[in-house]
Order: C-alpha cells, then structure tokens, then sequence
C-alpha cells in the first residue's frame, strides 16, 4: 500500500478539519438567521430570505410533530427541486427528524423497495411541498422548542442514497458534523466569504447541490439559489442576472455548456471561482479560479481538494486532481490501485449503509472504507483520481441503477440472456445498449416494457449476439468487453 500523509503541494487547497460552529446543523443555521436575515436562498425565480425561510421551516417543523412525528424518525423527501423542498428540508432538520432525499425520476417500485429498509414514518412527494409555505404553529418565539435545535453534532440529520450502480441504491446516514466539516473544507477551498452569491443547480438529492453549495453556502453566510431544472439555455441568464460570483457544478453539466453555450451567451457575468475545475471552461467564459476534488457521500461529501488558476499552468486532467486531503480523513491507495478512506475524527465520513434495524458501517476491521474508485498517490498528500472501479453507466447527470434496468427486462419473453452496457452519445451524455441473446428479437415487445422506464434508464438500442462474455468462476456478465462482441444484428428502439 502507498500512504499519503504528507504536506499539501504549493498552490492547492489545504482544507482542514472542520470543526463545528454551533451544536449542531440546526442551530448554525438559526443563529446565521439571526447574524444576516436579508441572507437570500431559494430558486433562482422563488426567493426569500434565510429568516423568513427560518419562520416558514418552523411553522412547518410544529406542524410535522403536531401530526405525531416524533424526533427521531425518519421522513423522506421524493420530489423535484423547489424553493418549497428546501423549506421541507429546513423543516426537517429543525424538527429533528433526519430526512431522507429520494431521486423522484425513479420508478415507484424501486423507491419503495430503497425505502424498506430506511422505514420512513412519513413519505413526501410533490403534491405535499407547497403546505411548506402554510406555516404553523410555531413562529420565531417558537424556535427554542424545537427538537433539532438540541440533536447532537453525531446524529443523524439526513440520508443520501447510492447510484445503484452494482446493486439497490443505499442511504448513506450523514450526521450534523458531516455536515460542518464538509461545509468548512468547500469554504476553504472556495475562499467563499458573506459578499459571495452561490448558485447550485443540480438535483438536491445529490451531495454536490446540497452539501457544496446550499449547506456551505448558508454556514458561510453566502447568498445561495438552485434551479428547478438545469438547462443550458437558462443557465447564462440566471447566472448573469443574479450576479452570482460562485458556480456548484460537476462534470457533465460542464461538458454541455462548453459544447451548447458560447462566451457571448456569458458576458456580464461576476464567477470569480467554482467546482470543479476544467481549463477549458475557465478559458472559454473567463472564470478567473477554480476548484477540483474527490469525494464521495461516503467519503465524507469531499475527502480531497485542490484550487486553480486560470492564469497559471493547469493539468489537462485537473478535474481528476482530488488533491491534498482534508486532515480529518486519512487515505490511501492500494497495490490495486483502490482509494481508501478512514476518519482520524468521528464524523468525518458517513455513518453507514442503512440496513433493517440499524446502519452497516462499511468500514473494515481496521476502520478503512474501501471507495471502489481508483486513483493514484502523487508527490505529498495528493490524490489523482483516475475511475470508478465499478462498472457504471451515466445518462442525462444520473447513475443508470443496472440492476434494477436488467430486472426490469427481464419480464421480456424471448430473451435467452441479457445486459446492458453504454455507447458514447451525440452529445456529452452515455446512451445505453441492450445486449440480448434471442433466437428472435421481441422487439416490440421490448419498446413497450422500455418506455416503462424514466427517460434516463431507456436503452435506446439492442444488440444481438450469440452469447454474453461472463466470468468463468463467478458468471457475472464481463460489461466491458460488451462492445467487442460480434452483433449479428442491431435494432434501434428509438
């Protein structure tokens, strides 16, 4: 094994461990309230301000435990970002009930049986985010009495599932303290400060939205706005025409705007820095700074990060440097190349798996989380990430859960065997292939059982072929040598 414990190089971030600024989750927000009510967060076209956020939250808090929720239980969130969802999170965390936040895109039945072993006393879709608005019982005078603002820094607060990627999407348990020490480092390693306007406009059930820009941003004392619905088109104007100085992004939104948006569509705008980084953006819509990392949910939210210059030399690879770690969060890389993880402080990482009846903490005997991810151990305390050791599949920014695809097709008479696998789309996006043994296609059969399927988990074609490539010893399907197979015959399904 390598260790990586040294001095972080010249010119990166030197993220710290975070240590908390008040008790807990809630009561850091409550006393930002308190420090700068006019602080503005919501959609970019839903705004308020944190303390009439805080008031609405609370009303909604005294209702939630009003209806018989008892602190501790679990609620989970299933619906599109809004200004509305972040108030029901916000009430959440104020009522002490730690929140699970669901991708609504996925088909009823896989929700469900993610949530069966989370066991969630109340379960929240999008006909239920606009009562956040309603209020409650309780007002300002009404605070000290909620139960969030006395939960303790290593209780839970919230639950972010896994991709799917290999197997059920898993709710990772994340703690008040995750949270403030996540926070701290992305601060950090922003340089973000009170005058800053942050925007975050990804899906909030992501670590990436929620943890680096709204939670940061709000500990920071940061204006920060989502957006209900990433689009190129949209992007520029809202960033343009809310003067925001800070972008939350992450790889694949960033490859759309450099192909769909020109640096015209950007003039005017006041980025000074963002996540993550890539030379090519900052060149093309000149943003002067930029931050790259590795993390995971598991991992912390980010374990490793490192800061650019557009004006000094930049790897090519930079959105793959995770840089120096935080001190918090012990590394290594394996002889196989495998990144590892371990806290030198408690809630550094996450809690655990969610299992029935308790978490799983994931940790070996000797407390390393193995990442699945591979990277390398550069000169120091850096980290080069270099893939994802698990076989994955990324449709329109969303893990396609394989698994659940392939059972799912499986319902399909006339397939002998199948898998799916990915082909480089016509934009920056994966597309997925049906790999089929079939003596006769059932093509129409499969457009049927296919359209039954979010948008992002469709194949859009099928490829026959005489037989799988599998693994001798264990039959798993071998994805990546898919491609190589002989087709004897292609069947387009869009």
């Amino acid at each position: 094994m390598t260790d990586a414990r040294g001095a972080a190089e010249s010119g990166a971030a030197e993220p710290g461990a975070a240590e908390p600024r008040a008790a807990n989750l809630a009561a850091a927000l409550v006393a930002q309230a308190a420090t700068r009510p006019e602080l503005r967060l919501g959609t970019a076209d839903d705004q308020l301000t944190l303390a009439a956020a805080i008031e609405l939250a609370a009303g909604r808090a005294a209702g939630l435990l009003g209806a018989g929720l008892r602190p501790g239980q679990r609620v989970a969130l299933v619906a599109p970002t809004s200004t509305d969802y972040l108030l029901t999170w916000l009430a959440c965390v104020l009522a002490g009930l730690p929140v699970a936040l669901v991708n609504p895109a996925y088909p009823d039945e896989l929700t469900e049986r993610m949530l069966a072993p989370l066991a969630p006393a109340l379960v929240l879709g999008p006909e239920d985010m606009p009562l956040a608005r309603r209020g409650g019982t309780a007002g300002p005078a009404g605070l000290p009495g909620l139960p969030g603002l006395r939960a303790g820094r290593l209780d839970p607060v919230s639950f972010m599932h896994t991709s799917g990627t290999t197997g059920l999407p898993k709710f990772c348990a994340q703690t008040h303290d995750y949270f403030q020490r996540l926070a701290a480092a992305m601060a950090a390693a922003l340089d973000l400060t009170p005058a800053d306007r942050v925007l975050a406009p990804l899906p909030l059930f992501h670590i990436n939205p929620l943890g680096y820009g709204v939670i940061t941003a709000l500990l920071t004392g940061a204006d920060v706005l989502a957006m209900t619905k990433f689009s190129a088109r949209g992007f520029w104007p809202a960033v343009v025409g809310e003067g925001v100085s800070v972008l939350i992004l992450h790889a694949p939104p960033v490859e759309i705007l450099k192909r769909a948006t020109t640096a015209a569509d950007a003039h005017g705008h006041r980025v000074r820095t963002m996540f993550y980084a890539d030379q090519g953006f900052l060149h093309r819509f000149g943003i002067p700074a930029a931050v790259s990392g590795y993390g995971s949910t598991e991992a912390g939210g980010v374990s490793h990060l490192a800061r650019w210059r557009a004006d000094a030399p930049i790897p090519a690879d930079a959105s793959r440097h995770g840089g120096p770690g935080r001190a918090d969060i012990e590394w290594r890389v394996t002889g196989e190349d495998e990144i590892w993880v371990r806290e030198r402080e408690r809630a550094a990482l996450f809690d655990g798996y969610v299992i029935p009846g308790g978490l799983d903490p994931a940790r070996d005997a000797e407390g390393w989380f193995h990442t699945g991810d591979l990277g390398q151990a550069g000169d120091g305390d850096y980290l080069v990430f270099l893939e994802r050791a698990a076989e994955s599949i990324r449709v329109k920014g969303e893990f396609v859960p394989i698994p659940y695809v392939e059972s799912h097709l499986a319902a399909v008479a006339g397939l002998t065997d199948h898998a799916i696998w990915k082909r480089a789309g016509a934009l920056v996006d994966d597309e997925i292939v049906l790999y089929a043994v079939a003596d006769v296609l059932p093509a129409e059969q499969l457009r049927r059982r296919v359209a039954e399927l979010p948008p992002f988990m469709r194949p859009v074609a099928v490829a026959r072929v005489a037989a799988l490539p599998r693994d001798e010893a264990a039959g798993k399907v071998r994805r990546r040598l898919l491609p190589d197979c002989p087709v004897l015959d292609w069947t387009e399904l869009e």
